[in-house]
């Protein structure tokens, strides 16, 4: 097995080149992923196998992943599963030739973060990566936010409110967690539709309201205000 490994050409800054690493089958598509996000100025590496993926990942100290679900060895899905279940956080972007609700709730159940499906614009793939780097950092803080009995820790996805846990899907905790790493503040639907959905989600902007109100069924009414005109403010009560 082997591992190609593209790094940018000497740059700018001292700040470290975010790591990519690129599990996919199809060569061409990996070679050619890798040598675009490489002039984006990432350091990426590529494997074409599922095993193989899943040790790089599980050893390398990378800032995301673009994880093929169809892979020799080790499907995607098993290999983000496995990942979670050792206590790994890394952003994965997962790769489908599928198209389908199903496929994309079982992706993003197993962890996944994100997910496109192919064929898909290399912008698009671009603005995922970036969307996803942001996102991370927005949370590099201490993983553990407290509002008065609302306990929510991010880095092992779970929340508590009164010491009674709280069961979330996967897109109710990245709302929430958009709110909590603002508590205070007002978070407006435009920016939560593009940290939760990204920017090419093209179906009905009011999606976040559904989410906005499941959450209040579940925490209670008093967290999260509406602030008219403006967004959304998790607060004290």
């Amino acid at each position: 097995m082997s591992m190609s490994r593209h790094r940018p050409a000497p740059a700018d800054t001292g700040r470290r080149p975010h790591r990519l690493l690129i599990v996919e089958d199809e060569r061409r598509l990996a070679l050619s992923l890798a040598k675009g996000l490489t002039a984006e100025g990432y350091a990426v590496d590529v494997v074409h196998d599922g095993l193989e993926g899943l040790q790089r990942a599980g050893e390398g100290a990378y800032d995301l992943v673009v994880l093929d679900i169809m892979l020799p060895g080790l499907n995607g899905y098993r290999v983000c599963a496995a990942l979670r279940a050792a206590g790994n956080d890394v952003p994965i972007l997962m790769l489908t030739a599928k198209d389908g609700e199903y496929d994309e709730a079982e992706g993003l159940d197993t962890g996944a973060d994100d997910y496109l499906t192919k064929p898909f614009s290399y912008v698009v793939l671009v603005a995922r990566v970036k969307a996803l780097l942001r996102r991370r950092g927005t949370t590099g803080g201490s993983p553990l936010h407290v509002l008065g009995d609302l306990r929510v820790d991010t880095a092992a996805r779970r929340v508590f409110r009164a010491q009674e846990e709280v069961v979330l899907t996967t897109k109710e905790f990245a709302v929430l967690e958009q709110l909590v790493v603002r508590a205070g503040e007002v978070v407006s639907k435009a920016e939560i539709l593009e940290h939760v959905w990204d920017f090419a989600y093209e179906g009905d902007p009011n999606i976040v309201e559904v989410y906005i109100s499941t959450l209040r069924r579940k925490l209670g009414a008093d967290l999260i205000r509406t602030v008219r005109g403006a967004g959304y403010r998790l607060e004290e009560r």
